[in-house]
């Protein structure tokens, strides 16, 4: 960063912390991930500088003799992994993908039913907080109180008593597999689109351990980080009859000129997600969120849902005297970064709830695997047990340190 510690030294150190700060601390934030050089490079392109209103082929400007080249392989290699009729790798990020298939398939007020936040929901599938449940009639599905997993009895009910014109399948903070089966069934029996939202679990899908929505879902939205492991940004997978409304949603719809530097980005992340190392890669985010899960419930850790199938679990921590935020923090001082989360049947506000949320996908690039994870629990079990120990965290911290020297953050992945 030699020009920007030139023009502005502020920055640049600032940059460079938070370069040391993901170096040297323990990341289980769900949504993070590490990506590759190539990546990078990509993102931090001279693709930046170019505007391309339209799609390739039908720009509203020209000189778009490379940049129809790199959209057309980014499609080419999503349609490849995932088994795709149509992609548009336009979106900004999730948020934008989600608004879009909203504006191509339902008008303002008509019924939306998707799963309850603090259930493990989204933002932008109903919440009343949120666009979505704001310009939309939104339903809410959540957790069964006797088994704290989803009740598709209880949730084809709603479909039938409400009659949705989509139905979102999809979480943030949701530690079990879908049944995307079920979910079709359902839709088709009260005649909605099945919008399935992955952006969490799109890398696992990619890896061969998690299963796909491709065969069952009318239309797909993901973000292209997280356990896909790629820049921050979007794409949606639709069948073939939608693909002209998607797009015609996307652009002009939802938003202007794609950003040119994150479609290559992507371009490059789907070609690594194609390589047989990433199903490796996928295959022990598995491990090591199920080694994470049995540790911290040997340790005395609610599991919301009592354990998990995917790359996170969601914990309420009411069993041991510490606040969601309470244990975030303290994590934080010792070098383990997480994020506070609501759990269901909540009597907290969402900004001082009693949970935490936390992933294995950054760990996992990173190199550790099952016996880190009982390491990590074994810190957990420690902060939670003493949060206000100033000695004991700056001990931890330590250790976490000397941890992650010993696993350094690798620069290629394939």
């Amino acid at each position: 960063m030699s020009f920007l510690s030139q023009f502005d030294p502020q920055i640049a150190e600032l940059i460079k912390n938070e370069e040391d700060r993901q170096n040297n601390k323990i990341r289980l934030i769900a949504s993070e991930n590490y990506v590759s050089e190539a990546v990078m490079e990509a993102t931090g392109s001279i693709l930046t500088n170019k505007y391309s209103e339209g799609y390739s082929g039908k720009r509203y400007y020209e000189g778009q003799q490379m940049i129809d080249q790199i959209e057309t392989i980014a499609i080419e290699r999503a349609k490849k992994l995932f088994g795709a009729d149509h992609v548009n790798v336009q979106p900004y990020s999730g948020s934008p993908a989600n608004l879009a298939v909203y504006l191509a398939f339902i008008n303002p007020g008509e019924t939306i039913l998707g799963m309850a936040l603090p259930h493990g929901g989204h933002l932008t599938h109903g919440s009343k907080v949120s666009i979505s449940g704001k310009y939309f009639n939104a339903v809410s599905y959540g957790l069964d109180e006797s088994t704290g997993l989803l009740n598709y009895d209880t949730i084809r009910s709603l479909a039938l008593e409400h009659n949705p014109k989509i139905i979102v399948a999809g979480h943030s903070a949701y530690s079990r597999q879908l049944d995307f089966k079920k979910f079709r069934e359902i839709a088709d029996e009260c005649g909605a689109i099945l919008f399935v939202d992955m952006a969490h679990f799109a890398g696992l899908v990619a890896g061969g351990v998690h299963p796909s929505p491709v065969p069952y879902a009318d239309v797909i939205t993901t973000t292209t980080h997280k356990t896909l492991r790629g820049p921050r940004g979007g794409m949606i997978l639709c069948k073939a009859e939608h693909a002209a409304a998607i797009d015609k949603a996307v652009f002009p719809g939802c938003q202007g000129g794609p950003h040119n530097h994150t479609t290559a980005a992507i371009a490059v992340a789907l070609k690594e997600a194609l390589d047989p190392a990433f199903k490796e890669y996928a295959s022990q985010i598995i491990k090591n969120a199920a080694a994470l899960a049995d540790e911290l419930a040997a340790n005395g850790f609610n599991l919301v849902t009592g354990g998990t199938e995917n790359h996170l679990m969601l914990i309420d921590l009411r069993n041991k005297g510490v606040t969601g935020k309470q244990m975030a923090k303290a994590m934080d001082k010792a070098g383990i970064v997480c994020n506070y989360n609501s759990v269901p049947n909540d009597d907290r506000k969402p900004f001082d709830p009693s949970g935490i949320r936390i992933g294995t996908a950054s760990v996992t690039t990173r190199g550790f695997q099952e016996e880190e994870m009982k390491k990590i629990a074994g810190w957990m079990t420690k902060i939670a047990m003493d949060h206000d120990n100033e000695e004991l965290l700056l001990t931890i911290e330590k250790e976490v340190r000397a941890l992650c020297d010993s696993l350094p953050v690798p620069k290629v992945f394939v």
